[in-house]
Parts: structure tokens; sequence; C-alpha cells
């Protein structure tokens, strides 16, 4: 499995990696430069915010939810529009958003951080049907929300913790029992970032600093690892029209002298299915 460019353009800090399945159509964004990418063959598209920008779910064939520093909003692609849904610690000036994804039951899952990764500084939340709850706090650096096909876990992680934790949830979606320790990285000094989950139960880990993701099957074992070109790979996503191409991201910030490839978005084609991402029901 050889992994090519897909999008030359660089970001500072690509992040959001996500296929909407109605527009068979790849998004993702630059957090530091506050912008919104994405293409469609050899025609390259960009919308730019006044805050930063981070994650995102699909609402229709034309909106998606947006995860800003500061709130949840809906954003219409064709009219480039903006409605505020929900505040997002918007009292809290050392904090943005960080990763996010739609879980199975139509709830969007956002996490925040610190502007400088201040200890313990941010928290994940759950936007369902109009309620935003937190559901964790204490979150150095949050990454790694994805799902189980069977619908009965939430994956995530606290980057700087170097651990990815698995937590069972209840009949509408929300956390259930105490979250475990799914895969611990601290042996091998890897950095957890985002993270997607197949259609077969095997989670798919980007790891920073490290060049690659990282397979993991349902009872949390080392699979198999790709390797890509950029060295901060950031947040993967499964999209094409079989939903077996995976699609990462990857960041310059920090490289003293980055190279033409950090900072791209990067596609392999791989042998298992993805799952579709799940649309947020407002």
């Amino acid at each position: 499995m050889k992994a090519h460019s897909f999008d030359s353009r660089t970001c500072i800090l690509g992040e959001g990696a996500l296929w909407h399945p109605l527009r068979q159509q790849l998004f993702w964004f630059d957090i530091l430069k506050k912008n919104l990418f994405s293409r469609i063959g050899h025609k390259v598209l960009s919308w730019s915010f006044d805050d930063t920008v981070s994650a995102a779910g699909w609402v229709s064939q034309e909106t998606l939810l947006i995860a800003s520093a500061r709130a949840l909003f809906l954003f219409n692609m064709e009219k480039a529009t903006i409605e505020l849904i929900v505040d997002l610690e918007k009292d809290n000036p050392i904090t943005r958003s960080n990763d996010g994804r739609a879980d199975p039951f139509g709830g969007f899952w956002i996490g925040t951080m610190g502007l400088d990764a201040e200890i313990g500084a941010g928290a994940i939340y759950r936007f369902y049907r109009g309620e935003l709850r937190k559901v964790h706090d204490n979150i150095t650096i949050s990454n790694a929300i994805c799902f189980s096909p069977d619908n009965h876990y939430a994956y995530f992680c606290d980057t700087w913790q170097r651990q990815i934790l698995r937590q069972r949830l209840d009949d509408k979606g929300w956390p259930s029992e105490i979250a475990e320790v799914f895969i611990d990285l601290n042996k091998q000094g890897l950095n957890p970032d985002g993270a997607v989950v197949d259609a077969l139960g095997n989670l798919w880990s980007a790891q920073w600093n490290a060049s690659r993701v990282a397979c993991y099957n349902s009872s949390g074992q080392f699979l198999h690892a790709i390797k890509f070109p950029a060295k901060q790979i950031t947040c993967p996503a499964f999209g094409g029209p079989q939903l077996s191409t995976l699609y990462v991201t990857s960041a310059q910030i920090g490289i003293t002298n980055p190279k033409s490839y950090d900072g791209q978005v990067y596609q392999v084609d791989i042998q298992t299915r993805g799952q579709a991402e799940h649309q947020v029901i407002l």
C-alpha cells in the first residue's frame, strides 16, 4: 500500500478530514489558517473564517456542522452562510476546538484543548438534539474521536497521555460506563492523533511525529502500519466510491525547515472498507 498526494496545498495544521457521503467529496481544515478546504477533481475549493475551525459533520447535501474555537455553527457551502447553533467554551479565551466526529446516533462529539496545549485545559463534549453536554474534562489534547460499527463504543484520546480510550454507549449514544484504556502507546513513545474505525471494527490511528497511520483490531492489537511522506500525520478518513481509500491530513507546525510534502493531504487504497460518516441530526 503506497500513499500518494491527494492535494498539494500545504497546511500549517491540517485536521478534521471528512468524506461527505452524499457529495462524494473530501473536506478538511487548516486550523491555524482558519480555512476549510475541498476539491472536486482538479478544481480546488477553500473557504475562510474569522476564527479557527477544526472539525465537521455533515447535516445535508449543502450543509456542514462546523466546530470553531467558540461555537458549533451550520455552514451552507453553496451560499457560504453561517448560522450559530450553540456556543462552545465561549468564555474560555485559552482554548479552541480540535478533533471531532459525528456519532451513529446523530450526535456530534467535539474536543477542545489549550491554545498552547496547557495541561488539562481541554474537554470533550457531545452535541445531541440541541443539547451540548460535557462528557470528559481535564483533557490536554483531545483526539481520536470515532465509533465502533456496532454502535456500542466511542473511542477518544488525550494525545498527551499516549492512550486511546474506549467507552460503552447507551441506546441514545451517551457514555454509560467508565472509559477504559484500549491502546497504550507509552512504551513505544507514540503520540495518537486523529483516528477512524473501519467496517470490521479495526481502529486506524494517525500517529503524530511518526509518519504513519497504524491499524489495530477490535481487541486493541497492532495489525500493521502505513507510512506517509509527511512526518506529522494528523487525521484519517475513509472515502471514495467503495469507502476503500484512506485519506490523511498532515501538518507543518513545529518543523524548522518543512519540506514540500509536509502539510499535504494524502490518499492510499486499502483492502478493507470504512464506515460511511454519520449524519448529524439537529
